[in-house]
C-alpha cells in the first residue's frame, strides 16, 4: 500500500494544496518498504487527488485540506487523514501503530494566516 504525506521540509504541511511536495511511503506487512518524494506539480482545483491516485496512493495525510479535495480523494478510493502535525517520521510511526487519528477538519480559506490544520 502507498501512503502520501503532504510535506514542508521534514514536517507535515498544514496547507495541502500548497505543500512543497509529497512523501510517498510504501507499506508492506506493516513496515516501511520504501520511501520517496514527489514535488507538488502545482495547485489546480481537482488535479492533485487524481495525480496521486494515478501513482497508486491509497491514503493521504495532511494538516489542512479543503472539502472539495477531501471529496475528490474519496471518489478516487483514497482515505483522508487531516489535522496531522509534526515530523514526517512521527506521522509514519503513528500510522503504522494504528494510532493516527483524523480530525476530519475542513479548510474554508487559503489565507495562510490561520491554522488550516485545526
Amino acid at each position: 500500500m502507498l501512503i502520501a504525506i503532504a510535506k514542508e521540509g521534514n514536517q507535515v504541511s498544514q496547507h495541502f494544496g500548497h505543500c512543497e511536495g509529497f512523501e510517498l511511503v510504501e507499506i508492506k506487512d506493516g513496515k516501511i518498504a520504501g520511501r520517496g518524494t514527489v514535488p507538488n506539480p502545482g495547485h489546480r482545483p481537482g488535479f492533485l487527488p487524481v495525480f496521486l491516485a494515478q501513482k497508486g496512493v491509497k491514503v493521504i495525510i495532511s494538516g489542512g485540506m479543503g472539502g472539495s479535495a477531501q471529496d475528490l480523494f474519496a471518489q478516487n478510493g483514497i482515505e483522508v487523514y487531516t489535522g496531522a502535525q509534526g515530523t514526517i517520521t512521527d506521522i509514519i510511526d503513528l500510522y503504522l501503530a494504528g494510532t493516527l487519528k483524523s480530525t476530519g477538519g475542513v479548510c474554508h480559506s487559503h489565507s495562510f494566516e490561520g491554522h488550516c490544520g485545526e
